[in-house]
């Protein structure tokens, strides 16, 4: 034994290959408990292989010694061997003091390969056993919570907090606070989101999204500006502080965030986008134009980005400049039946009229049961004196709104001067 608190030192010391060496000679003249105690070392510093080969000569010798078979097993995970690891578990006897470890170990692979009924199977045999057993009842949690059914899994996680905050350094309050909050329950959640003096990143980001989410705008800014605090280099939380500095009304704040977070990350196209639709708030259109056409350069089919800018040039008159967008964009194989619904009514406000009928057409194909398109476009028909195609144009938005009386009148005017002419 002193030569294995001999190697021990040595890794201690950074000196792993000399004390693998070291103990690979003592084995030879190792006793049985001795040679476990190596194969747990090398288990615990990483030498699988090693191990294994020790524990496997181990349980020749004892075929019924189920800490073996646990140990074993742990290596068959590690190795991503897992047929032997179940093969080895399910060999553990239900009298056994190790058959409830075995089950959990069980659930865990199951749990992995997706067997996510087996794996709970196994647990729910488990908490028969043991019902009161801590572990067991996190390992549920766990597996309800990574599955989606958080309300089964608030249950569980409820048990184990009102015993310890923590199982495996994981928080029981972060679990609960996503679980309800992912449940919908964010007033709730945002109770187990606490100050607790852990300066994580992820955590205060996670809070903020539930505060967020529960309309406590105040808080989730507080959250997030100290993530940046922590590190400034949390990408995602740039958009997300614009957004909740924009909903409170603090449009500076919101501009200068957005612009911070493009110098750390200059492809989030998100961030561009918020950018321009602050700065058009503030009354600075040629930035909001600028930022805007940042956007949809990183994505030419962001469609909330072309549909802004599309407003933009509208509300300054610009009906060349919203032709040459979406013509532009539609170029680059983005398409979208509303881009050619804008460019109809670009051009008909240009007076292209041959144009604005062309992409009428090609919006109506996509947009045929959406009675503004077809009022819209009916009434365009009927102004370039083509009343034979709006009749039926204006008989399928009648369809959709069978209320609209001065629709109906309009169509049967419609109808009576087609008639006249004929």
């Amino acid at each position: 034994m002193d030569t294995i608190m001999e190697a021990v030192q040595l890794v201690e010391n950074n000196q792993t290959e000399k004390a693998i060496n070291m103990l690979d000679d003592y084995l030879t003249k190792a006793n049985d408990d001795e040679k476990y105690t190596i194969a747990e070392l090398y288990l615990q510093w990483g030498f699988h292989q090693e191990a294994r080969l020790i524990l496997e000569e181990l349980l020749e010798l004892y075929p019924e010694e189920s800490d073996l078979k646990l140990s074993l097993a742990d290596i068959f995970i590690e190795m991503e061997e897992d047929e032997p690891a179940i093969t080895l578990l399910n060999e553990i006897k239900k009298d056994d003091p190790a058959y409830i470890q075995s089950l959990l170990q069980l659930a865990d692979l199951y749990q992995a390969q997706g067997l996510f009924e087996v794996s709970e199977q196994k647990l729910l045999t488990a908490k028969q056993i043991a019902p009161s057993e801590v572990v067991i009842d996190f390992a549920l949690g766990e597996l309800y919570f990574s599955i989606g059914e958080y309300v089964k899994a608030i249950t569980y996680f409820e048990k184990v907090r009102s015993k310890q905050a923590e199982v495996a350094h994981i928080s029981l309050d972060d679990r609960l606070g996503e679980s309800y909050a992912a449940a919908g329950e964010y007033e709730k959640a945002l109770t187990y989101f606490k100050e607790d003096g852990n300066d994580n990143a992820d955590k205060f980001f996670k809070h903020g999204v539930t505060a967020f989410q529960a309309d406590r705008t105040d808080i989730s800014i507080k959250a997030w500006e100290h993530v940046l605090e922590i590190d400034e280099d949390y990408h995602t939380v740039y958009y997300q502080l614009a957004k909740a500095y924009e909903r409170e009304g603090m449009l500076e704040d919101a501009f200068n965030i957005s612009k911070k977070g493009m110098e750390r990350d200059a492809f989030n196209k998100e961030l561009y986008y918020i950018a321009g639709s602050v700065a058009h708030q503030l009354n600075q259109d040629e930035e909001s134009e600028k930022y805007i056409r940042e956007a949809i350069a990183l994505d030419p089919d962001y469609k909330e980005a072309v549909l802004f800018l599309i407003e933009l040039f509208k509300k300054n008159g610009n009906f060349e400049e919203i032709t040459d967008l979406i013509l532009e964009i539609k170029n680059t194989g983005a398409d979208d039946p509303l881009y050619d619904w804008e460019l109809a009514r670009a051009f008909n406000e240009n007076e292209s009229f041959e144009n604005a009928l062309k992409y009428y057409r090609e919006a109506y194909n996509s947009l045929n049961q959406d009675s503004d398109f077809l009022k819209e476009y009916g009434y365009f028909l009927t102004e370039e004196g083509r009343i034979k195609e709006a009749i039926p144009i204006f008989e399928s938005y009648c369809l959709l709104q069978p209320l609209d009386e001065d629709a109906e009148s309009y169509l049967s005017r419609l109808k009576q001067t087609y008639e006249l002419d004929q």
